[in-house]
C-alpha cells in the first residue's frame, strides 16, 4: 500500500469521528485504457470533500453527486462501472474507450479501517474480505503481495506497509536511486558511514540519511516483504555486511552492484558468513534489468525497473535479466 492510500484510510477515520457520511470507492476491475489501475481508492464525504482517486478526474464528480444524493452506497455496498459504451466513456473522458469497474462501500466503526491501519503502521500484511451483500469486513494476516480479487459477491484487497528502500552508499548512482525509488513513494534510507560522501545527502528530499554500520542498520530496521536493499558501494567492507543480514530477512529484493565475475567472487565471501546457498540464491547481482543502461541514471532506472517487476510478479528469467553490466557499472558507479 502506498503512503497516499494510507493518508485515505486517516482522512476516513478522521471523517467518521467527526460525524460524517463516508463512502470508500475502490477500483475492481478496468478494460480497455483506464486512468488507474485495481485496488485505487478514493473517499467521499457527505458534504462532497474528497481524498484519493479512481480515476485521474474522469468521473470523480458524477461519483460525489451520485453518492451526495444517497443514489449510491446509501447502507450497503453497491458496485457500478463508467464506459460500459462509447458514448458513456466520451461523456466522461475515459481514454480509448476504458472501462472502470468500482464497489462503493459505506464506512462505519464495523469497517475495520482502524485496526487496518493500526496493522500497516505495524508493519504487517493484511487481507481485508467486504463482503458485497452484508457489508461485514474480516481482516487476517497474510504473507501475499499486494493484489485485489473481487469476483462479485467479495472483494478482497492485501494492505501493507509503506514500501522501503535501503540503499548501502552514498555514491552518484545511489542518489539517482534514492531520488527515482521516493518518485515510487518508497521511504528510502541511505546508509553512509563514510563521512566524504555526506555532502548534500541530508538534504535530499524524502530520504533518511543513517551513519550506522550497514549490518547494525538492516538488523535495526526489521525488513519486512515490503522492503528492498541495493549494496552500491564496491566496498566489500560495506555491501558484504549488509548483504549477509538482509538476505536472511523476507525483503523481496536484495541486488549488488557489479560484474558477474566481482558477484561471483561476492557470493563466495557470504558462504564464508555462514549465509546458507538458499539464502544466497535470492541474491539479484549483477543488479538491474539488461536495459544497455550506460549513465547512473540510466542505471539506476534498471534497478527500480527490475524491483517493480519482481513486485508485479512478472518472470524475470527471460533476455532482460541477467545482465553482467560490468566495466560501465563498475566505473561509474
Amino acid at each position: 500500500m502506498n503512503s497516499l492510500d494510507i493518508d485515505v484510510i486517516r482522512t476516513a477515520l478522521n471523517w467518521l469521528s467527526r460525524g460524517h457520511r463516508v463512502v470508500m470507492g475502490t477500483v475492481v476491475r478496468t478494460w480497455g485504457s483506464a486512468p488507474r489501475p485495481p485496488g485505487s481508492l478514493m473517499i467521499i464525504r457527505d458534504d462532497g470533500q474528497v481524498a484519493g482517486s479512481v480515476s485521474g478526474g474522469c468521473i470523480e464528480d458524477d461519483l460525489i453527486r451520485r453518492v451526495g444524493e444517497g443514489e449510491l452506497a446509501l447502507h450497503q455496498p453497491e458496485i457500478t462501472t463508467y464506459g460500459q459504451n462509447a458514448e458513456e466513456a466520451h461523456r466522461f473522458g475515459l481514454p480509448c474507450g476504458g472501462t472502470v469497474q468500482i464497489v462503493l462501500e459505506p464506512l462505519s466503526v464495523g469497517s475495520g479501517l482502524r485496526e487496518l491501519l493500526f496493522a500497516i503502521e505495524s508493519h504487517r500484511l493484511v487481507s481485508r474480505r467486504l463482503d458485497i451483500t452484508t457489508g461485514l469486513v474480516q481482516l487476517e494476516d497474510t504473507t501475499e503481495a499486494d493484489r485485489i480479487k473481487f469476483d462479485g459477491r467479495s472483494l478482497c484487497t492485501v494492505h501493507g506497509p509503506r514500501l522501503r528502500l535501503l540503499v548501502i552508499g552514498g555514491g552518484q548512482l545511489a542518489r539517482y536511486l534514492a531520488s527515482m525509488a521516493v518518485m515510487l513513494d518508497y521511504q528510502v534510507t541511505v546508509c553512509e558511514p563514510r563521512e566524504e560522501y555526506h555532502e548534500g545527502l541530508g538534504n535530499m528530499a524524502g530520504v533518511t540519511l543513517s551513519t550506522l554500520m550497514p549490518d547494525d542498520l538492516v538488523l535495526s530496521m526489521h525488513l519486512d516483504h515490503n522492503s528492498a536493499v541495493v549494496a552500491a558501494t564496491h566496498d566489500p567492507k560495506l555491501d558484504d555486511l549488509a548483504l549477509m543480514e538482509a538476505l536472511r530477512t523476507p525483503a523481496f529484493y536484495v541486488g549488488a552492484l557489479g560484474s558477474l565475475h566481482n558477484n561471483a567472487k561476492r557470493r563466495e565471501r557470504l558462504l564464508e558468513f555462514d549465509v546458507s546457498p538458499e539464502e544466497i540464491a535470492r541474491l539479484h547481482g549483477p543488479v538491474g534489468l539488461n536495459l544497455g543502461a550506460l549513465t547512473p541514471p540510466e542505471i539506476a532506472m534498471s534497478i527500480v525497473a527490475e524491483m517493480t517487476a519482481l513486485r508485479r510478479g512478472i518472470d524475470l528469467s527471460g533476455p532482460l535479466s541477467n545482465w553482467e553490466g560490468s566495466k560501465t557499472v563498475c566505473a561509474i558507479a
